[in-house]
């Protein structure tokens, strides 16, 4: 079995998103550094991109390591929040403001954030669910919201 195959297989366990949880900071400085090329686990066999928000409250610039799908053009992200009971702040940022930076192994295109309609959403998710399976045993876990899905669409040069 592969270290891919074998991280989406464990990715389902309660403990290894409480260890994503506690490790993502120090991933997301470790990929910025290395311009996506190195992460915690090695090299990154999943699809991953920094987003960069506005700070609903602070205004200030908030970063958070993700994984993506593409649709078209753009990218899709859900907000998944390792299946807590909370929403992740970027995802309440993006709803604050739409205007965000998506940087991917280095390249840093400025992008607006839709949240995607339940049409929209069904189509979307089986993409995410493709890259990281563990998608569905989180949405499990978060029994009293619905995991934002939202589409960003890059901005015209």
């Amino acid at each position: 079995m592969s270290a891919h195959s074998l991280t989406r297989r464990l990715g389902h366990g309660l403990w290894f998103a409480r260890a994503g949880k506690a490790t993502s900071g120090l991933d997301r400085r470790l990929q910025k550094l290395t311009r996506g090329r190195l992460s915690i686990l090695g090299r990154p066999t999943l699809p991953h991109l920094i987003l960069t928000t506005t700070g609903r409250k602070s205004g200030e610039p908030r970063e958070a390591l993700l994984l993506y799908a593409v649709d078209g053009g753009g990218w899709v992200l859900i907000g998944s929040n390792w299946g807590q009971g909370h929403h992740p702040a970027w995802s309440g940022n993006l709803l604050a403001n739409p205007s965000a930076l998506v940087t991917i192994a280095g390249v840093t295109t400025p992008v607006t954030a839709t949240l995607a309609s339940d049409d929209e959403r069904a189509r979307l998710l089986p993409a995410l669910l493709e890259v990281w399976p563990a998608y569905e045993s989180y949405a499990e876990r978060a029994v009293d919201r619905e995991l934002r899905v939202f589409r960003l669409a890059p901005l015209a040069p």
